[in-house]
């Protein structure tokens, strides 16, 4: 299936709880293509949201969702060790300790229904591949499906079930991490490194991401044969962004210089900046396996939102950070593309023979 065609190879990546409809819609009209965060949403809120994009503009954009296995199992005791753990920083916040620990919701595929009725142009999944069946539906409503790979194997098992693009998902990229075939440690490949091998593995249309932060990055990747770059990172500060104030201020600090990977907010890898509770849940026993931790911290972060404190909240942030503009999101756009094209003619007169 043929993917969306958009003007400017610039990808908005799902980020959960910072892009919003507004957001969306500003890099869809600048020319971008555009994904709408739909894991952490009802199926409602994703037919909803979509139905809002789809009203404010006419240019293509995507639904993403996290590959999930219903019903959750996990071992009990480990669960109430976790929350015990996190009962510390409940007592800093001034916030209840809960009766028992937080449920994961389960609706998976009542989301996978909900993603086709909004009819996106692109349905986009990470932390694994949907089984085929799921994939057949998408096909059969004609929405393209791309999946995420961090390591040229699972792009290789990509292909295999058929889907239409890869996102290849570097080291350096912030957020949780995509990977589904090998421990996180395992498959932390670089963006440079990853790109090309996963184009030639495939023969699949290829959307770079990780540690893009500029024009720079963008023209980096499109020479290592990506179609595009994705970038969530660089639009943590757009007006758009539906980040915190605390957040937006940590940003624009020398803490986003020392990222770091961490289970600690989901149970699951993912890149941040450090704060006072990604340094004290290092020891694996006191992390509770995704979905539980991510539902179990879910009260303290909403409480560190609240108070203004960034030391108890989820800073999502790639390698590239400091490089994130404070402007509207068209304007970054705009941005992104002028120091793309300054960037490659620059290469251009770098390789000509003298």
């Amino acid at each position: 299936m043929e993917l969306p065609r958009f003007d400017v190879p610039i990808v908005l990546a799902p980020m959960g709880g910072v892009a919003t409809v507004e957001l969306v819609v500003a890099v869809c009209e600048a020319g971008g293509f555009a994904v709408l965060p739909g894991a952490y949403l009802t199926p409602e809120q994703i037919v909803a949201q979509a139905a809002a994009v789809r009203a404010a503009t006419r240019k293509p954009f995507g639904i993403n969702l996290f590959v999930e296995e219903p019903p959750y199992r996990a071992d009990q005791r480990a669960v109430r060790h976790a929350q015990e753990r996190l009962n510390a920083f409940r007592d800093e916040l001034g916030i209840p300790h809960p009766a028992t620990p937080a449920v994961p919701a389960d609706r998976y595929d009542a989301q996978i229904d909900a993603v086709i009725d909004a009819r996106p142009d692109a349905f986009t999944f990470t932390f694994g591949i949907p089984d085929r069946a799921t994939l057949d539906r998408f096909r059969g409503a004609g929405i393209a499906a791309w999946g995420t790979a961090t390591t040229v194997a699972e792009a290789r098992a990509l292909r295999e079930a058929g889907v239409d693009g890869i996102f290849a998902q570097g080291a350096e990229a912030g957020a949780h991490r995509g990977t589904f075939l090998a421990p996180a440690a395992e498959s932390l490949v670089g963006t440079l490194a990853l790109v090309p091998q996963v184009v030639d593995a495939t023969r699949l249309p290829v959307i770079a991401a990780g540690g893009i932060g500029d024009g720079r990055g963008v023209a980096a990747v499109l020479a290592l044969g990506a179609r595009a770059a994705a970038l969530g990172t660089s639009f943590l500060l757009a007006n758009e962004s539906d980040i915190s104030r605390a957040y937006r201020d940590a940003l624009k600090t020398e803490r986003v210089h020392d990222s770091v990977l961490t289970r600690a907010f989901s149970g699951r890898t993912a890149r941040g900046i450090p704060n006072r509770v990604t340094r004290a849940l290092r020891d694996p026993d006191d992390i509770a396996p995704y979905p539980f931790q991510n539902a179990m911290t879910r009260d303290i972060r909403n409480a560190a939102a609240a108070a203004g404190n960034p030391e108890y909240l989820s800073l999502w942030a790639g390698q590239a950070a400091s490089l994130a503009r404070e402007l509207p999101a068209g304007e970054i756009v705009k941005l992104l593309m002028a120091e793309a094209r300054a960037s490659l003619d620059a290469a251009r007169e770098a390789l000509r023979v003298r």
